[in-house]
This record gives structure tokens, sequence and C-alpha cells, in this order.
């Protein structure tokens, strides 16, 4: 995304998901796959809980993005499934409820996959 102008400009090289965002909204409401339009269903009637800790212990917590935006809000939810993916989730070395944790990466894979392909800047320096 950096790379193909979803970036937020001089210093950190940091993408833009908000502008990404906005150039995938047409996909997100007009879904062009079965599979496509099942992933979007599912992250957002089972959307990733977010690492809190409360009262000194690891807890989930329910977290809505802030925003009106429907694929802002989907491609937040996909950011936090990684972020629990490499920065939590696991409990005395084993996933906390793993058949889960596959279904949201496996939907979120889709989903990325998907969008990837349909802006073509993006498309492109994907692809190579």
């Amino acid at each position: 995304m950096k790379a193909s102008g979803y970036n937020n400009g001089d210093g950190a090289a940091e993408a833009n998901w908000q502008k990404f965002s906005s150039s995938i909204e047409y996909i997100i409401f007009n879904p062009n796959t079965v599979e496509l339009k099942e992933a979007i269903e599912f992250i957002f009637h089972a959307p990733p809980k977010k690492q809190m800790i409360v009262d000194g212990v690891i807890a989930w917590a329910d977290v809505e993005p802030n925003t009106n935006s429907r694929a802002d809000k989907l491609l937040q939810y996909i950011r936090c499934v990684r972020n629990n993916l490499f920065h939590g989730g696991k409990f005395n070395g084993h996933w906390f409820a793993p058949e889960r944790s596959e279904q949201l990466l496996r939907h979120s894979l889709v989903i990325l996959t998907a969008v990837v392909e349909v802006v073509p800047n993006v498309r492109d320096a994907y692809h190579g």
C-alpha cells in the first residue's frame, strides 16, 4: 500500500488505511464473490476482540472502531486480527479460541486478497 501512494507522506513509512478504505468502499458494499460476501459478513457479525488488562488480568474486550465508513471499520477489524496473531492471543503457549482465530484469519485473508485486486496501483505494487 505504501509504495502505491497509500501512505502518510514524508516521515515514518506508514500505510494510510483510511485513504485506502475509501478506494475499496464499493467492493465492501457489493462483494463480487460469495466467498468475499461471507467473509465480510463473518467479520462484521463476529468481530475480533482486543486484548486488555483489566484489574491486572489479561481479558478480551469488544472494541467498536470509531468510524462511519464500513470499509474503514472492516480494515480496522482486520488489523486487529493481525495484531492478535502477532502480539497476543496465546495463553500458556496455546492459542485462545483456536477455531475462532482460524476463522478470523481465513476470512481476513479472503478480504485482503480481494481488495488488493480491485485497486489497480495496489494490485500492481503487490504483484510487482
